[in-house]
Order: structure tokens, then C-alpha cells, then sequence
């Protein structure tokens, strides 16, 4: 593709200069590769490897054959995979043509990495995201941090989506109204409706998780703070037994969780820019944010600094093309003026407007 003069091309233009330019690659990668038609069946097989591996690796480090510290990131790395799965999922790019089918890979992934809010949910949460991006309404990415200022309280809410309410609820009560304001609902009842979908977004499986997960933490800190006091504590054999089981799950589950999720929000709360873009505008909502610092947390995410703000442009691609088509993206995004490495994102909350500053 040629470039046309960049002088005289607005950024609805650009985003389609780039559009086509991606769109084009994925067609030449799908012509010398013809198994990736089969879409659906791929999709699948996705799904069901990353379950095995993230049962295998729970499997040996409870028959003591895999070290906890090698479990957490394992099953984190598998539990990566069946995230982009579900956003792929959520996008129907998987069983279109047999909804029963979507929606039992939907569950299942979900079940498998329950810090996440019911994507069911989050699907409508999810498509707003793409026209509204970085807006008020824009409540999957306020719901993880995005906007708001780097300090402390961040940096616990970001690996936590409880905490993320918790800590700020008069924040979190704003973009909850201003989403289900953008969403025109017919009356009073509707209104609350759509409330109670957002309150019981994490129901069941999400509040069962953080119940345990909270309680998990809370009960070693006490018996951390009981033995640095030097205060003896003598549980009841039940007691000891349940909280052995509680530590086994921590390893293989709610670990690596919360290292999948923190290293997710991460990086996507600080690749979307908020509060000072314009709706439907690609150009403004994201960067690449790919240093080379961040590829500790790229390998919990599927890479997904490099490659989710090709996805703004290009929707309809499986993740695993967006990994191909990224060399040949990134190219025509920087031609076009899409910011790489902008660190500057972390000392202005994640606006858009003040100067970039480029890592490269």
C-alpha cells in the first residue's frame, strides 16, 4: 500500500489506511496457511490445551512434583491464553453459527479464571468499550484502573477487580451511572435493571473466588502478625486441615489469578488512554506499549501491550493472527502517528493530550 499524504489525512482516515493494511496481511498469512480456516476447531483445541496444562501443572505440584513457585506462573501462562480465548469468544469469533456452543466455551473460561467478571456481562461491557473507549462511560476499562492516578492504591487494585470497587466506590458509582446512562435505557425500570446486572456481575463464581482469596490473605496475615509477636496460636485440627486445602488452591488457582490479572491490568490500563479522546477515534485510544522492561508481564498476557491496539483498528481477528499481522501493523500504525512506548502515561493518569514521551 501506498501511504497518501499524512498532511492532508484526518485520523478517521488513518485508522482505515491501517485497517486495510492489517486486514490485508491477515488474508496473505490465511492464503499460505490454509488450516487456519478452521476457526472454530482451533478455537477449541485452544481452550481445551490450556485447561490440560493448567490441571497438569495443579496435578504435579500436588503430587509434589512441581515446585509452588514454578505452579503460580505456569497455570498463570495457560490461564493467559483462555483469556484472549474469552475476548475472541466475546467477539463471536468462535460458533457464531452455534450460539449453544459460544456460550459453553464463554462459561467454561470463565470457571477457569474467576477474578474475571461473568462475560456475559462483560460482552456489552466489551462493545461499548470499542465505540467509547477512554470516555466516562467506558466502565470495562475505569473497572481496572484506567484514569486514575499512580500511587499505592492503584497498584493493590489493579491485580484485585474487588479492591478496584472497594477502594474508590463513589468513582466506580459514576462510570456505573454514566455506562447505563450511554445505554438510553426506556424508564425507571430499566435503569434498574441494568444495575443489578452490573452488582451481580461477579456472582456467583467471581464472589466465591475473591470470598476465598480475601479470606485466604487475611487469615496468614493474622498468623504472620500472631508469630512475629511471638503470640501462640493453637488451631483445631479442622481448622488446619481446611487451611492446607486453602494453600493448595492458592498455588493452583487464585495465584495465578492474581498474577495473570495484575500483569492484564497492568498493562492495559496503561496502554488505553482516558478522559480527553474522541469516541469512535482509534487513533486516540491506544498505544503500543511494548519496552523491553514489560516483557516480564507481556508473557502473562499474551503479549498483549504489542498487540491489543491492532485489535482497535482490526476487530475481527483471532488473537493468535494478531500476533502474525503485528510486524506489518506496527509498521503502518507508525506511519500514520500512533504513539509507541509512551511512557509518559504514568504521571498524567493516562491522558491523551499532554506530549508523548517516547521510551524508543
Amino acid at each position: 500500500m501506498t501511504l497518501p499524504n499524512l498532511a492532508t489525512m484526518n485520523d478517521a482516515q488513518k485508522s482505515e489506511y491501517v485497517r486495510k493494511a492489517v486486514m490485508a496481511e491477515g488474508d496473505n498469512i490465511r492464503s499460505q496457511h490454509k488450516w487456519l480456516v478452521h476457526q472454530n476447531t482451533i478455537g477449541a483445541l485452544i481452550m481445551l490445551i490450556s485447561l490440560a496444562g493448567m490441571i497438569g501443572s495443579g496435578w504435579l505440584y500436588i503430587n509434589g512434583n512441581l515446585a509452588w513457585w514454578l505452579c503460580v506462573p505456569i497455570t498463570a501462562i495457560f490461564a493467559s491464553f483462555l483469556h484472549e480465548l474469552e475476548h475472541d469468544l466475546i467477539h463471536q469469533m468462535y460458533f457464531r453459527k452455534t450460539p449453544w456452543a459460544n456460550s459453553l466455551m464463554l462459561l467454561t473460561v470463565w470457571i477457569a479464571r474467576a477474578s474475571t467478571i461473568n462475560p456475559f456481562v462483560r460482552r456489552n461491557l466489551h462493545l461499548h468499550h470499542h465505540k467509547f473507549s477512554g470516555t466516562k462511560s467506558d466502565l470495562e476499562e475505569r473497572g481496572i484502573t484506567n484514569g486514575e492516578k499512580w500511587g499505592l492504591r492503584r497498584l493493590l487494585m489493579t491485580g484485585d477487580n474487588m479492591l478496584a470497587v472497594y477502594l474508590r466506590p463513589f468513582t466506580m458509582a459514576r462510570a456505573t451511572g454514566a455506562y447505563i446512562k450511554s445505554q438510553n435505557p426506556a424508564n425507571t425500570r430499566e435503569v434498574n435493571r441494568l444495575r443489578l446486572v452490573q452488582l451481580t456481575s461477579y456472582m456467583p463464581i467471581g464472589q466465591l473466588y475473591y470470598i476465598a482469596l480475601h479470606g485466604w490473605v487475611v487469615v496468614h496475615a493474622v498468623l504472620w502478625v500472631m508469630s512475629v509477636t511471638h503470640h501462640s496460636v493453637n488451631l483445631p485440627s479442622t481448622a488446619i486441615q481446611g487451611l492446607h486445602v486453602l494453600d493448595v488452591f492458592a498455588v493452583v488457582y487464585m495465584l495465578p489469578c492474581v498474577l495473570r490479572t495484575f500483569c492484564l491490568h497492568f498493562i492495559s490500563s496503561n496502554m488505553h488512554y482516558y478522559g480527553d479522546v474522541e469516541s469512535r477515534n482509534p487513533m486516540q485510544q491506544c498505544q503500543v506499549l511494548n519496552v523491553w522492561w514489560l516483557w516480564p508481564m507481556q508473557i502473562f498476557c499474551f503479549n498483549f501491550g504489542s498487540t491489543h491496539a491492532i485489535h482497535h483498528f482490526v476487530v475481527k481477528e483471532p488473537f493468535y493472527i494478531r500476533q502474525w499481522t503485528a510486524p506489518v501493523a506496527h509498521r503502518v500504525m507508525r506511519e500514520v502517528g500512533v504513539r509507541f512506548n509512551d511512557l509518559g502515561t504514568f504521571g498524567r493518569a493516562n491522558r491523551f493530550a499532554l506530549k508523548a514521551q517516547n521510551a524508543n
